[in-house]
This record gives C-alpha cells, structure tokens and sequence, in this order.
C-alpha cells in the first residue's frame, strides 16, 4: 500500500506562466488576490481591493503595494483555477 504524506509536506509543482490570473486563497478560504506575473519560484500578486487589514498583516503584506510577492514555498496546492497557500 502507497503511503501518503500530509498535504502540508507534498511537493506542489513549480509556478508556470498558466498560473498568471489564477486566484489565490489562504488556507482559512479567503480569497486575497490575482496571480499577474509569474518569475521563477515567485508569484506577484495583486490584492484584492477588499482585502481587510487583519489578512494582509497574516500574510505579511503592506497596506500601500501594488503587487506582492509569493514564493513558491508558501504554496499548499495549485489548482486548474486556484493558487492555495500553506498555514
């Protein structure tokens, strides 16, 4: 029988250029952006204008970007539609 590891330890495959527009999604479900650009092992994200204070302080981020910046190693699972980022 195949052992599984937990979702927080699997491999996620690299960013690709698809990704650029996908969602992106805290492990809680909020929805915190849009993937604009993709460069390596990073994603810029656009925020959503509607993204409250209590979030961006969780993820890190500035109240006055334009654009932030994901690494790859934040990410839990990449979907057809969704980038889902780890805990």
């Amino acid at each position: 029988m195949a052992q599984t590891r937990p979702p927080e330890t699997q491999m996620v495959r690299d960013f690709e250029s698809s990704d650029e527009g996908k969602t992106v999604v805290t492990a809680d479900g909020d929805e915190v952006g849009t993937i604009e650009q993709i460069d390596q092992n990073m994603a810029h994200v656009k925020p959503k204008g509607s993204l409250s204070r209590s979030v961006r302080r969780r993820l890190g981020w500035a109240e006055d970007e334009d654009t932030y910046e994901i690494t790859h190693s934040r990410v839990a699972q990449i979907s057809d539609d969704e980038v889902h980022l780890r805990e």
